[in-house]
């Protein structure tokens, strides 16, 4: 086996890796289980899927086997997980994002929800030809929906998370912020 085909298996595995944990954190989130610590965490899961992505964007074009994509069967149903995450964002889900920065200056309203859940299909269908032992095919797929869809849309999703969390910490009372420096000034 080659040095290349070495780096390409652990890419794949590394990236196995972190769609089963962004999967996992979507889940979560979607199910309220985690309810405090909803944007923290899927601020790191985002953050951690985009690096893994950043890896598949850097790396040569990966090619298939195959000419034409083996059927896994059907996909699975993911309006429930956007229902669900769609309610956990009530009052912040919809933002505006610009189209392509490269392209024009039109922009569009998106959801936090449905950028979750295109991220989560794109990384479950690779996911699914991994562990179909397809592994050349899953890392095609995760290299092309990163660089066609799916990178962007968790770009921009990132982004949509880390403001909304910066506003809830410091948007704060002027009142209550100069209590808190009083405190901080004298402990």
């Amino acid at each position: 086996m080659s040095t290349e085909d070495v780096d390409l298996l652990v890419i794949a595995q590394d990236m196995a890796d972190e769609a089963r944990d962004f999967l996992s954190t979507v889940t979560e989130v979607a199910a309220g289980s985690t309810a405090e610590a909803s944007l923290p965490l899927l601020l790191l899961a985002v953050s951690d899927v985009l690096a893994a992505g950043a890896r598949l964007g850097a790396t040569v074009d990966v090619v298939p086997d195959e000419r034409f994509e083996p059927d896994l069967g059907p996909d699975p149903d993911v309006d429930p997980l956007r229902a669900n995450l769609a309610n956990v964002f009530e009052g912040l889900d919809e933002y505006t994002e610009v189209v392509d920065p490269l392209d024009g200056a039109d922009i569009e309203q998106v959801t936090v929800s449905g950028g979750l859940v295109t991220i989560a299909q794109a990384l479950s269908q690779g996911l699914r030809h991994y562990e179909a032992g397809q592994v050349g095919e899953a890392l095609w797929w995760w290299q092309f929906s990163y660089l066609s869809d799916w990178g962007t849309t968790a770009s921009s999703v990132l982004r949509a998370l880390q403001t909304v969390l910066a506003h809830a910490r410091l948007d704060v009372d002027d009142d209550v912020a100069a209590e808190a420096e009083y405190d901080a000034l004298q402990s």
